[in-house]
């Protein structure tokens, strides 16, 4: 391929929402280790998590959410961001991914984004007219040399990546609880399709493994067949 393995990462309630809420205010990362039944196994899907790939996609909005504009600069990691932001990180959440990223590359559309104003040697701007999530994969390939890249972004662009068929799987951690609310957050949000001449945007999967983990947790894992 001229781009990327892909992988859509994610942890997710039973009934497909990837956040507690409709409201930045609420949020899995924040909420879930202080329910009880959710909390004692939540430990599981972060410790899956550091077993990803070294290049890992996501948002200025959910890195802004997760506090990434305000928190102390971290130590250095082996893993490269790829993040997608128009106008939700300000310059300290630039310099707090240049500080955490072997490799930070932002793509964004916006001319006046902070990240222009910030000059650190493993930071590198793909500036798109018209974002293209295709276009960015094929050059993180090629120009950085990403051959593997997991995807945990939010459910409006984890849609984008499934219509234009550029998941190659799913690795799910099901919670065991029930969120509900047409305004939370899912898995895949989006643009909903309209006509039967659209089914040939939906992702179609092939089950590789189902394992149930520990106070109830289970984790899914698929190949995107179609």
């Amino acid at each position: 391929m001229d781009r990327p393995v892909t992988t859509l990462f994610m942890l997710v309630s039973l009934d497909g929402k990837i956040s507690t809420g409709a409201t930045d205010e609420l949020d899995v990362d924040q909420d879930f280790p202080h329910i009880a039944g959710l909390k004692e196994g939540l430990h599981q899907y972060y410790e899956i998590e550091q077993t990803t790939d070294l290049w890992s996609f996501n948002t200025g909005r959910v890195q802004a959410k997760m506090g990434a504009n305000t928190k102390e600069i971290p130590a250095k990691t082996p893993v490269s961001f790829v993040l997608l932001d128009n106008r939700h990180l300000n310059e300290h959440g630039v310099r707090y991914f240049c500080a955490r990223s072997k490799q930070f590359v932002l793509i964004t559309s916006n001319r006046d984004h902070p990240a222009f104003g910030v000059k650190e040697d493993n930071l590198h701007i793909l500036f798109q007219e018209e974002i293209s999530l295709g276009d960015a994969l094929i050059q993180l390939k090629n120009q950085f040399g990403c051959e593997r890249l997991t995807v945990q972004s939010g459910g409006t662009v984890n849609g984008l990546f499934l219509r234009q068929k550029l998941f190659d799987y799913v690795d799910i951690v099901v919670a065991p609880v029930l969120i509900g609310g047409k305004d939370t957050a899912t898995l895949i949000d989006g643009r909903s399709l309209r006509a039967k001449e659209e089914l040939s945007q939906l992702g179609v999967l092939r089950l590789m493994e189902a394992s149930a983990l520990q106070d109830s947790y289970v984790r899914l894992r698929y190949q995107v067949i179609s």
